[in-house]
Order: structure tokens, then C-alpha cells, then sequence
């Protein structure tokens, strides 16, 4: 959370729609420059004035969003991996290969899921339980 001051600061420049949309979705109010808009509609934005490492953000498109929502290039970007953006450096800029996906939908993250990815084992194993075998009480 942040001071009262930076709060009101932050609430004059983005307006009230805007600060009632980040007060329900990240919680606090952030004022900075739209850097960029990825393919599913996420917007990025950085301000210098934040404190550090809370500099650059994204606002996601669905309220219901996803770490996978984010693009590697984009992603690199908000971990101070690269210093520009995939919308000012066209090697970070998403490509479309050949196996990728057939829309412009990512796979979903199912961790936690009943999708989740369960491995299983097709070796045998090399302890084997214990069976009790009881005689027939006569």
C-alpha cells in the first residue's frame, strides 16, 4: 500500500474509472506510460518514479488472468531481464512458429486443477507391499 499522498497524486492523473479499476484488480493506484499491448489485449506499463523493481506492471485484459497470459518477451521485460520492451525491440517480439498454437489462445496453466499434469510410472517397482495371509479360524 502506499501514502495517502501518492494515492490522491495517482488518483488526479488517471482518473476515477481508472482508479477503481486498480484498486480491484492489483489493489493500489499506479500512474505511467502505456509501453505496450500485446496480442491477447494485456496492456504493460512503466513509470520511473515508482519504487524500484515495482516500476514496470500489466494490467491484463480478463479479470480472471493467468501467469501463462503474459508472453516471453513481455515477461523479460517486467523481470528487468531486457531494458526495452518487445514493442521497441523486434527480437522480443512475439513470432508465430510453425508447431505453435492454431489461435491466438495460450495453453492454459491447470496447476492445481483436476487438468493438472500427473506423471505416472510404467516401470515395476522394486519393493512390493506386504500381504497378509490368515489361516481360517476352525
Amino acid at each position: 500500500m502506499s501514502t495517502i499522498t501518492r494515492t490522491l497524486t495517482n488518483y488526479w492523473r488517471i482518473g476515477i474509472k481508472e482508479y477503481f479499476h486498480q484498486m480491484q484488480t492489483i489493489g493500489d493506484t499506479k500512474a505511467g506510460t502505456l509501453v505496450g499491448v500485446d496480442r491477447l489485449g494485456n496492456k504493460y506499463f512503466e513509470n520511473g518514479e515508482e519504487l524500484p523493481l515495482r516500476t514496470r506492471w500489466v494490467d491484463y485484459k480478463n479479470s480472471d488472468y493467468d501467469a501463462s497470459h503474459i508472453e516471453p518477451g513481455w515477461h523479460a521485460w517486467l523481470a528487468y531481464t531486457v531494458d526495452k520492451a518487445p514493442s521497441q525491440d523486434p527480437s522480443l517480439a512475439y513470432t508465430k512458429r510453425v508447431w505453435g498454437d492454431i489461435d491466438v489462445k495460450t495453453i492454459p496453466n491447470y496447476t492445481l486443477t483436476r487438468g493438472a499434469y500427473k506423471p505416472y510410472s510404467t516401470t515395476k517397482s522394486k519393493i512390493t507391499m506386504w500381504e497378509p495371509t490368515a489361516i481360517e479360524r476352525k
